[in-house]
């Protein structure tokens, strides 16, 4: 299996639609936890190393066990949005992201309109298929590889 070298960063567009927003046009807080996980699913399939061949060749899948957001500006009906996303750190059976949520202006400029801090375990399921039986596993080496040239960092904080 040969994974696409990656970039520094991966970015994923995204539309604020009606269906984000309250009646003021303003995007919920939790819109920006499915933006993030559109963004980070991609950024994967951007490497030909999507979740399912995970879980298929390895047993094994990618949980979120932490999230820390930090709302800077809202997002409003129809803004296009970029999500960006980039390697903290990496461990054994850990990652940790950050993800910024933009706002590209006409100028090239960007706005950051929130800033997560992702934390994910790699698993395995265990017992009946519930998720009370997922055990810790070592990050499999073909995204193991992919994501170390990504990283920012030596180890997860």
């Amino acid at each position: 299996m040969t994974a696409t070298p990656p970039s520094r960063f991966h970015r994923f567009p995204v539309r604020v639609y009606f269906e984000d927003t309250d009646a003021g046009g303003v995007a919920y807080h939790a819109t920006y936890l499915r933006w993030a996980e559109r963004g980070r699913t991609e950024s994967l399939r951007a490497m030909h190393l999507p979740h399912a061949l995970m879980m298929a060749r390895h047993n094994s899948m990618l949980v979120v066990r932490r999230v820390e957001v930090e709302y800077v500006r809202p997002a409003r009906l129809d803004d296009a949005l970029l999500v960006e996303t980039r390697v903290r750190a990496l461990g054994a059976a850990t990652i940790d992201l950050v993800q910024d949520v933009l706002r590209p202006a006409e100028d090239g400029s960007e706005a950051l309109l929130a800033r997560l801090v992702v934390g994910l375990v790699c698993v395995t399921p265990g017992g009946a298929g519930g998720t009370e039986g997922l055990k810790p596993a070592r990050l499999p080496p073909p995204w193991r590889d992919a994501l170390a040239g990504l990283s920012e960092g030596k180890g997860p904080s």
